[in-house]
């Protein structure tokens, strides 16, 4: 192959790939501008509907934290959706390849993703900066806004039907729904005694430090994925 040849192939890929990639990014960026507003809707929705029957003091509250990146404290439970700017491809071994919609075309594997997290609002309000949170689900779009969820109890559209759907308000008010239920259903629980049977000075050594004491839901527990 010639120099002429090679540098042809190169910018012919430059060129596919850039359109490609941009497309996708800007069907993730739009679709998480919806997802915001179908945020701000349903924390106002459950607000109203909760008037009167919650305790004043558990919170229901949508922040929106900039362009990529978005919050839903519900008590004491803080999801935050978290849209990445690069476009990815999968491993071989991604379930994505057995989908006929992939295996027609390639580029209909490349997608933009949404990041969801849950941590305890908590782990914010008082600073405790190495609490853990826990990704529970990821939502992937592609050039033609089809779509997939990987999560926790996420059962929308899975890998194997990508292609079927383009996502929707419909699609979107489904997963959020879905992971509200999960976390809200996702209790914290006591690190086992062995793993908190030592604590050094410097832990106490800071009055009210909340910081020094790490929280997570499932410390010391295994997280698996089994369900996704």
């Amino acid at each position: 192959m010639d120099n002429n040849t090679l540098r042809q192939r190169i910018q012919e890929t430059l060129i596919k790939k850039s359109a490609l990639k941009q497309k996708i990014f800007d069907n993730t960026f739009a679709i998480f501008n919806e997802l915001k507003e179908t945020l701000l809707e349903m924390a106002s929705e459950m607000d109203d509907e909760l008037e009167g029957r919650l305790d004043k003091r558990v919170r229901i509250e949508y922040r929106d934290r900039g362009k990529f990146e978005t919050q839903l404290q519900i008590a004491s439970d803080l999801l935050i959706f978290q849209m990445h700017t690069d476009v990815f491809e999968f491993d071989a071994n991604h379930a994505i390849w057995q989908c006929p919609y992939v295996q027609s075309d390639r580029d209909n594997s490349y997608c933009g993703v949404i990041n969801v997290y849950n941590f305890l609002s908590d782990s914010f309000k008082y600073n405790r900066n190495a609490d853990e949170g826990y990704l529970i689900g990821r939502i992937f779009i592609n050039r033609e806004r089809c779509y997939f969820v990987e999560g926790k109890r996420q059962n929308s559209l899975r890998a194997i039907n990508f292609g079927s759907r383009e996502i929707d308000r419909g699609a979107l008010i489904a997963i959020l729904e879905t992971a509200i239920h999960y976390v809200l259903n996702f209790d914290l629980l006591v690190p086992p005694f062995e793993a908190c049977k030592r604590v050094t000075v410097d832990q106490f050594n800071t009055r009210m430090d909340n910081s020094k004491f790490i929280t997570g839901k499932r410390l010391n527990y295994d997280f698996n994925v089994d369900d996704i």
